[in-house]
């Protein structure tokens, strides 16, 4: 297979001149670019994308930066993402940043260095330029997905978390619960709080009064829902009703209170936000809020071409708002007196 030192000897270039045309093709003389091209053609070596790449001066990349893979709603959400860049013919480049800025970092760059054209971002944190915007240079194309800090002007796409909460707490009121508790994700994620408030706001609508008592954190994995609803047990037992932020820690929930010999629905609601595949296969099948996850990533990826194709027409205020809905299974149902734990 050929490879770039093959392109160089054929097009008569250093290496290093191959890979600066491939990479910063405006620094290389158009005669030199034309010998590459030529190269790549002949040698078969990706000739459609590399060669088109050099006279577009693009990669036909794009990068998606998360957290983790390991979370269910990112293999969704990335999913997305790939249908559009697949029908588009680019590709998607995949960056777990662990959560480390100088990670993150380090993925704007390749887009200075040609070798991705824009990034979205499923991220707590953002790259140092959104912080710190250059002022002689444009903005790289970046766009915003589910997670994003209210102070900072990027073109978005989510769903309106804060009302789909108050939703699910709106199901377990009519069902005549009046202690709902909650598990949250974790406070430094402005999805997070976002949800926190919309459960707060769901008991203010239903003229119940909040207990910051029952409200214990968690972190989205499924031991954290786990711990979090043994902590809530342990602390305050008074409560026919928990509302979880993600399905994941729902499903945690659920063992947990399997593990004290608490029956759901009969002794305790549980509900989760999300809608993942295998809340309709828990036991019991689990009532959540259905968040078009694969539509969002999909929505990104739309909204990067834009930015690439069109950037005079994309405004960073730009937002994509996709609508979610109730999904009521067997995990609630009417409060009922609960058998000590």
């Amino acid at each position: 297979m050929a490879n770039i030192k093959d392109i160089a000897r054929v097009a008569g270039v250093s290496v290093a001149t191959v890979s600066r045309a491939l990479s910063t093709p405006s620094l290389v003389r158009p005669a030199t670019i034309e010998r590459i091209e030529a190269a790549i053609a002949d040698l078969n070596y990706e000739p459609n994308h590399l060669a088109a790449g050099l006279r577009r001066q693009r990669s036909d990349n794009v990068i998606v930066a998360v957290p983790s893979i390991f979370n269910p709603f990112t293999s969704a959400f990335v999913e997305g993402i790939e249908n559009v860049a697949r029908a588009n013919k680019m590709r998607v480049l995949l960056g777990i940043t662990e959560g480390d800025i100088d990670t993150l970092n380090k993925y704007v760059s390749m887009i200075a260095g040609k070798q991705a054209d824009g990034m979205i971002l499923l991220e707590k944190s953002l790259p140092d330029i959104v912080r710190n915007p250059p002022t002689k240079s444009k903005m790289p194309p970046l766009v915003a997905a589910c997670e994003y800090p209210p102070d900072i002007t990027l073109p978005r796409v989510r769903t309106d978390d804060h009302e789909a909460s108050a939703l699910v707490v709106g199901h377990l009121a009519e069902l005549g619960h009046t202690r709902i508790a909650a598990i949250t994700g974790p406070l430094d994620q402005f999805m997070s709080k976002d949800r926190l408030s919309g459960y707060k706001l769901g008991l203010l609508r239903a003229r119940i009064e909040v207990d910051e008592a029952i409200i214990a954190t968690g972190d989205f994995s499924l031991q954290s829902g786990y711990d979090a609803m043994l902590r809530l047990l342990d602390a305050n037992p008074q409560f026919t009703a928990v509302t979880c932020a993600n399905d994941e820690m729902a499903l945690g929930a659920l063992s947990a209170l399997q593990q004290r010999g608490i029956s759901v629905p009969d002794e305790m609601s549980v509900t989760g936000f999300d809608d993942l595949r295998f809340g309709a296969f828990s036991s019991p099948p689990l009532t959540t809020v259905h968040i078009p996850t694969v539509e969002i990533g999909e929505a990104a990826m739309r909204l990067m071409l834009d930015s690439l194709l069109q950037p005079d027409q994309v405004s960073a205020s730009r937002e994509v708002i996709l609508p979610h809905r109730l999904i009521v299974r067997q995990s609630t149902a009417a409060p009922k007196k609960r058998r000590k734990a």
